[in-house]
């Protein structure tokens, strides 16, 4: 093994045992504040219902930048199940059919990817669509969108979107939006992402990220709950709060947000396909392929609580 896989199977060693501390104390109602899911009756988890498990590749940038290949082999060692590209794709830029031979051979698939609105609403949308459509992507996610939180172009952006959604659904395609915090800025008695929402069909999915609503001030739980269906992917991240930011963990199982009660909504309510990873924050002395492992394990030990 190699020094560097020694030192992450230590990390993760280490971790798991923080890790299963955290996620004993994180079951206790008394330490969150997100709204508790009571299903009328237990829910039934097994591989049909269950959402597979992926990371977006945003997490470790400076990693799939130097070693694509290696890098994604990292990871599916880690056993994550999909990838969610960023526009990263190593020696395979031109060539789709070569990365879903390679996605294929470490038993990947591509949960989505975050693609900028301009290759979607110009001439490049066929070559951008026929890219994702051929490495097995079902997934287009704006990623960013200023005027989704302008008063004055918030419709327009919403109309984009659902253009959008009626172009791919021939391809067997769909149009995501994921959030940051601006989104959830309050807004005529809600926030820009409830008029996005009430203002795009059900086709455009709703990528909640996690880590951005919290930090806004919001309870995910409740936006999961509120578009049930539209929640098929989610980001499982955590953004650290401005004030004492030291005084918190950033890896998933360590910390403060409610994740137990969290899957049980998307699974129950927002029709949940995929549990992103995402990672941000990278503890101090652990690189970022050390930090994603960290919370992929806190997250395994979480879902086993369902």
């Amino acid at each position: 093994m190699s020094p560097s896989l020694k030192l992450l199977a230590t990390s993760c060693t280490i971790g798991i045992g923080l890790l299963l501390s955290a996620c004993q104390s994180n079951s206790n109602p008394a330490h969150s504040s997100s709204t508790h899911v009571t299903p009328s009756k237990p829910l039934q988890y097994d591989s049909t219902t269950m959402p597979k498990i992926s990371v977006q590749l945003w997490s470790v940038k400076d990693a799939v930048k130097r070693d694509f290949e290696g890098t994604l082999t990292q990871l599916a060692s880690m056993g994550f199940q999909g990838v969610e590209f960023a526009g990263e794709f190593g020696r395979f830029k031109q060539d789709p059919q070569g990365l879903k031979a390679f996605l294929d051979s470490l038993g990947l698939q591509a949960s989505a990817a975050h693609v900028g609105m301009d290759q979607l609403l110009g001439s490049q949308f066929e070559k951008t669509v026929n890219f994702y459509q051929t490495i097995g992507v079902k997934t287009l996610i704006d990623p960013w969108e200023e005027r989704v939180w302008q008063a004055k172009n918030r419709q327009a952006a919403a109309d984009d979107l659902n253009t959008l959604a009626k172009k791919l659904k021939p391809y067997g395609m769909q149009i995501g939006y994921h959030n940051h915090a601006q989104e959830f800025a309050d807004y005529e008695e809600a926030t820009y992402w409830d008029y996005l929402a009430r203002n795009t069909t059900d086709d455009v999915v709703l990528q909640l990220d996690v880590g951005w609503v919290q930090y806004a001030g919001k309870d995910p739980i409740e936006y999961v709950k509120r578009y049930p269906g539209r929640t098929k992917t989610t980001h499982y991240k955590i953004v650290l709060p401005k004030s004492n930011p030291q005084n918190y963990s950033a890896i998933i199982g360590q910390d403060m947000i409610d994740w137990l009660n969290l899957s049980r909504a998307n699974i129950a309510v927002g029709g949940t396909e995929w549990f992103v990873v995402e990672q941000e924050t990278y503890p101090e002395g652990l690189t970022p392929l050390e930090s994603v492992a960290l919370s992929k394990a806190g997250l395994d030990n979480i879902l086993k609580q369902l």
